[in-house]
């Protein structure tokens, strides 16, 4: 191998499983500083990789049209081998990416042994379960004679100039005064059981406001809208929301002026910790233990303790014991205490370890 390898990282998931995998792409090209990097992702993952420094060429696969069918995927796998990847590195399991990979003709594929495609890759590497994600991605750069624990391990997603330029004149344009605290609170998530409740939410943003006269900025997608409006009507507390204001590509400039970032189990988690902010993380239906807690030392995670969680790997559209009580039994002044900490800057581990403080109720 030498440093005119094409290499493509493949990760067509969630946006979050996208954000995770940044310490493995900085590995690579830290490895390989003359080659050409390239990743496949999503297009939220486009929006949220893009400009990123050690990234030379980002492949957008939109999977119901790119994978939904046959033809499709040929068609995408014909566009990939034209280009003439030398390697391929794939954190993503699906047996899709793998065939995909495999149609496209890459010389030396590297994937996990417990991938549904683990059949056609050159490496399997072992995806350690008890390890964070950032970490499995790391293990995969053992293929190529790299020792991971020599790899630098911080997410870091930087604004661009356009965005924070953008974001300022929304902020002005809402009243959002940057000198003040501000508070970024994110209720949604794709899975119904990872959001806590509109009643917790509306009592944490009530309460910031009268402790600390805080300023609250509501993050949301177009989807959203309707549980973060019941939010800041219950709330009261002159809660500004960007639900449809924004796109992925100027999350991380609305994030990096939040002080602290309270948010569900989701994408826009791991997007707040790779912008920098102390994130207190709400964990419903899933558990830190599945290796997607919030990759910090300025993090804390919040959760109830119970037998049923997790109840699947992504959580799911509703309770399987119809209780909901891993929603329902987190408490607003469980999640307050989770940010006075960080307000007051204590309770904090060595940056190194990139572990949150828990908070278990």
């Amino acid at each position: 191998m030498t440093g005119a390898e094409k290499i493509l990282v493949a990760q067509t998931s969630f946006l979050g499983d996208v954000v995770l995998t940044i310490p493995l792409i900085a590995a690579l090209r830290r490895r390989f500083p003359g080659a050409l990097l390239a990743v496949l992702c999503t297009p939220q993952g486009k929006a949220i990789l893009q400009g990123h420094p050690d990234i030379d060429e980002i492949i957008v696969l939109e999977k119901k049209r790119d994978g939904g069918r046959h033809a499709n995927l040929w068609k995408k796998a014909a566009e990939l081998k034209a280009r003439r990847f030398t390697i391929a590195v794939s954190p993503h399991k699906s047996l899709r990416t793998a065939l995909l990979l495999c149609l496209a003709g890459i010389p030396l594929r590297i994937g996990f042994r417990q991938s549904a495609g683990w059949f056609l890759y050159h490496h399997r590497v072992e995806r350690d379960a008890s390890r964070h994600d950032v970490e499995r991605n790391l293990s995969l750069v053992e293929a190529l004679g790299i020792d991971p624990v020599e790899c630098p391990r911080e997410l870091r997603i930087e604004a661009t100039r356009a965005s924070q330029e953008k974001i300022q004149r929304l902020f002005d344009e809402l009243g959002i005064v940057r000198g003040g605290l501000i508070v970024g609170v994110n209720p949604g998530s794709i899975w119904p059981t990872k959001r806590w409740t509109i009643e917790g939410y509306a009592g944490v943003c009530a309460e910031l406001k009268a402790r600390h006269g805080a300023q609250i900025v509501l993050f949301g997608g177009p989807e959203d809208r309707e549980i973060i409006d019941c939010i800041m009507e219950r709330a009261n507390c002159g809660a500004v929301s960007l639900a449809g204001r924004i796109g992925l590509s100027d999350l991380a400039a609305a994030m990096e002026r939040c002080r602290v970032f309270v948010t569900n189990d989701s994408g826009p988690m791991h997007v707040a910790v790779a912008t920098g902010v102390p994130v207190v993380a709400i964990f419903c239906a899933t558990t830190p233990s599945l290796g997607f807690y919030p990759y910090s030392s300025r993090a804390v995670v919040v959760e109830k303790q119970l037998a049923c969680r997790p109840c699947g790997t992504h959580g799911g559209r509703r309770c399987p014991l119809g209780t909901d009580d891993c929603m329902r039994l987190v408490r607003p002044e469980d999640v307050l205490i989770g940010v006075e900490r960080l307000l007051a800057g204590g309770g904090e581990r060595a940056p190194e370890t990139n572990q949150p403080v828990s908070i278990t109720v």
